[in-house]
């Protein structure tokens, strides 16, 4: 149970972080106990991470702000392990480093800040920029479906699933069905369900399906059908995303190797004729 203190200073700072949202961080506490606390980081651009649903909590100490919370992250993100406790510098691992003028703003602007840097500690993994992009793109279907473990289905119809379910992303297991997150972000939790209805979401395994002839499907998908009327198969703006991640990741030279040996060529050229005027 929290004391006094720590009930006042969290009401504060839920009241100013709601007079004064902090950009890609939104945060509350739970209804039932203020001393945990319920966060969505949205990936910044320039990151690998951009526009990822990033949901996490804070468990407080009933003498905070004297000592510092528990972090954890539930959504996989390829950067941390999914409910694993974060240690960092304003985490419940440093309680002899942590300010009390810190607040859960200044908490979780550290936590997005470690997240975007290269630094490792414990809790922390390490993934390549495709992979954290690919978990970018299913992190919405991720959290609203308990990583697949959901029986419902696009259409609000449900249907019976494993309880024990490996497949989807990663060979994510079973989870709740998202009701976790249900309960914390329903607004968030509706956005997302309206977003695989959108994608062709199937919320059991993550993937997609365009259906091309559909004048309602989102414009920068639809042209992956060939013909009018065809169902194409497709991973969809998730695994769209996964494959620009994979070419991204080849890097510049694999990028413009043709530019490169353009430029070798010319250059070889330039040379023998250098060479030939010498010799002459």
């Amino acid at each position: 149970m929290a004391t006094k203190a720590a009930h006042k200073r969290l009401t504060r700072e839920y009241a100013a972080l709601a007079a004064n949202p902090v950009e890609y961080i939104t945060a509350h506490p739970a209804e039932s106990n203020i001393l945990e606390w319920h966060y969505v980081l949205t990936g910044p651009p320039d990151t690998p991470y951009h526009n990822g649903q990033y949901w996490g909590t804070l468990n407080f100490p009933p003498d905070y702000p004297f000592a510092p919370p528990a972090i954890r992250m539930h959504t996989p993100s390829g950067r941390f392990r999914c409910s694993e406790r974060l240690c960092l510098s304003i985490s419940d691992f440093h309680p002899k480093s942590f300010n009390p003028a810190w607040e859960v703003s200044t908490i979780l602007l550290g936590v997005l800040s470690f997240m975007t840097s290269d630094e490792m500690t414990t809790g922390s993994i390490s993934g390549t920029d495709a992979q954290r992009k690919e978990f970018a793109a299913r992190s919405r279907w991720w959290n609203s479906t308990g990583g697949g473990s959901t029986d419902r289905r696009l259409g609000g119809t449900h249907a019976p699933v494993p309880s024990s379910n490996t497949r989807g992303f990663g060979s994510i297991k079973a989870g709740d069905g998202g009701k976790r997150f249900q309960e914390q972000w329903p607004e968030l939790d509706e956005e997302n369900w309206k977003w695989m209805e959108m994608h062709r979401t199937n919320p059991q395994t993550g993937e997609c399906t365009i259906i091309a002839a559909d004048q309602n499907s989102p414009a920068d998908v639809t042209t992956l059908g060939k013909r009018t009327g065809t169902i194409t198969p497709a991973v969809g703006p998730a695994v769209v995303g996964g494959q620009a991640a994979r070419d991204a990741e080849r890097g510049w030279v694999g990028k413009n190797w043709g530019k490169l040996a353009i430029a070798a060529v010319f250059a070889y050229v330039i040379a023998a004729r250098l060479l030939s005027d010498v010799n002459s």
